[in-house]
């Protein structure tokens, strides 16, 4: 297993690609937002982040590309929201399965033990 220090590092690491999924998919949206349907960055902005946390948009949407445009993100922010959630909780996964893992190993060392002493066998197949 990972010591501490480097099991910090690969969280760090997946904190930082989750970061910047969130930031290129904040941008993405804002862009959209500004093109489609005329806002201002900072109600980009707003709009987007909304959407991306879930909350649903602020300003009432005009333009039909607006429209199209808000429902593709919509279901593009549930996904990375899913992706996001996976990406930051993996490494975390990881070291309770290898945690587990340990644990087993040290159970089947110690069962294989006991088979070599005979002590597990049944008492018409010990030796005499």
């Amino acid at each position: 297993m990972l010591e501490r220090g480097a099991f910090l590092l690969r969280l760090a690491k997946h904190a930082l690609l989750a970061f910047g999924l969130i930031s290129g998919s904040l941008f993405i949206g804002m862009a959209g937002y500004h093109y489609f349907e005329g806002l201002s960055w900072l109600d980009a902005l707003v709009n987007a982040s909304m959407l991306l946390g879930g909350m649903g948009t602020v300003n009432p949407l005009q333009t039909t590309a607006g429209k199209l445009f808000a429902s593709f993100y919509a279901l593009y922010c549930g996904m990375v929201f899913l992706i996001v959630a996976g990406v930051l909780f993996a490494p975390v996964f990881h070291r309770i399965l290898h945690h587990f893992h340990l644990e087993m190993g040290e159970a089947d060392d110690s069962s294989q033990t006991t088979e070599a002493d005979g002590a597990s066998r049944p008492d018409s197949e010990r030796p005499s």
